[in-house]
């Protein structure tokens, strides 16, 4: 079915946009209002989130229009991103050509085919079975000993994050969910939506009302308000959409809990890495807010989750 001729896909798509005008108007007067200090500090990154936000639901509602090819070829354009950045910030070196060759040239874009093939027996086990063996083979035949671990499992784990992770995102399109078929780009948006709107609201009530941090040496703006109340309205939210998605409304707000943790666990792991490596941020691809993956980190871990529980407990087999 179009987007022109399914009116839930254009009330979900409406009520994306409605929300997001709603967001920028008060960024906007935050920022007007901030004067100096960290009080402006914190109204030009909610600013800056903003922007991304508006990116991702312009891009997002694209790839929609275009179908199940238009949402192949974003997914795997935001992997190729992804992985370029994480593997910029980590330990390579010129031993590791070969792995990089087959990694961007060989092994993410046949992964999309064989999701765009609707292959799950194999996408499914391609990287984290095949590709595990792969790499470190190809890696010792290099002959370079030096931080063999290392940089293989860099290699292992950006393609494990950046493109199976997030591969899984256009396979939600071909779930043969029965009483549901043709519907995937709605079960799409809902995804994404509830993990984007979980992670922009545990960052505004950290802010508001943020005491008590969670990891304070990994990520110092995520607290335990923030990650309650952003979990809380982000769920419920969720729960209120259940009517574009094959779910009952409290089969809709476990899903949603479950995409939200799942989000949390992401950003905070991602983190973690950037910790690691001593920067803010994978990249700046988007202005004032960071790269790809700084915005996607959410999505990558809550994306397999929900495909899986979604295809195991309401979908035919594919």
């Amino acid at each position: 079915m179009t987007i022109a001729a399914d009116r839930e896909m254009q009330f979900l798509l409406g009520g994306v946009f409605a929300l997001l005008v709603l967001v920028t108007g008060v960024a906007l007067a935050v920022r007007a209002t901030a004067g100096d200090g960290p009080r402006r500090a914190t109204a030009d990154n909610l600013w800056a989130r903003t922007r991304s936000f508006w990116i991702i639901a312009l891009v997002a509602s694209a790839a929609l229009v275009t179908g199940q090819t238009g949402a192949i070829l974003l997914f795997f354009l935001v992997s190729l991103l992804a992985l370029r950045e994480f593997m910029t910030l980590t330990p390579t070196n010129a031993s590791d050509h070969a792995a990089m060759v087959w990694t961007f040239f060989v092994i993410a874009p046949l992964q999309y085919a064989l999701v765009a093939f609707h292959w799950y027996g194999l996408y499914s086990i391609l990287i984290p079975v095949y590709v595990f063996l792969f790499i470190p083979s190809l890696n010792a035949m290099a002959g370079d000993p030096q931080r063999f671990l290392e940089r293989t499992a860099t290699v292992q784990w950006g393609l494990m994050v950046c493109v199976y992770c997030l591969s899984y995102a256009p396979a939600i399109l071909w779930l043969r969910i029965p009483g549901y078929e043709g519907e995937g780009a709605k079960l799409l948006l809902f995804c994404i939506v509830v993990a984007q709107l979980s992670d922009f609201l545990q960052y505004v009530f950290g802010k508001l009302l943020g005491r008590h941090r969670i990891a304070p040496t990994i990520s110092p703006n995520k607290t335990w308000e923030g990650f309650v109340g952003g979990v809380a309205v982000a769920t419920a939210v969720g729960t209120a959409l259940w009517w574009a998605t094959p779910f009952t409304p409290p089969v809709a707000a476990l899903m949603s809990l479950v995409i939200c943790l799942m989000g949390f666990a992401g950003g905070l792991t991602m983190s973690a890495i950037k910790r690691d490596r001593g920067v803010k941020d994978f990249g700046a691809l988007i202005a004032g807010h960071g790269g790809i993956l700084d915005r996607v980190d959410s999505i990558c871990f809550s994306v397999p989750v929900f495909f899986h529980l979604t295809r195991f407990f309401f979908a035919r087999g594919s």
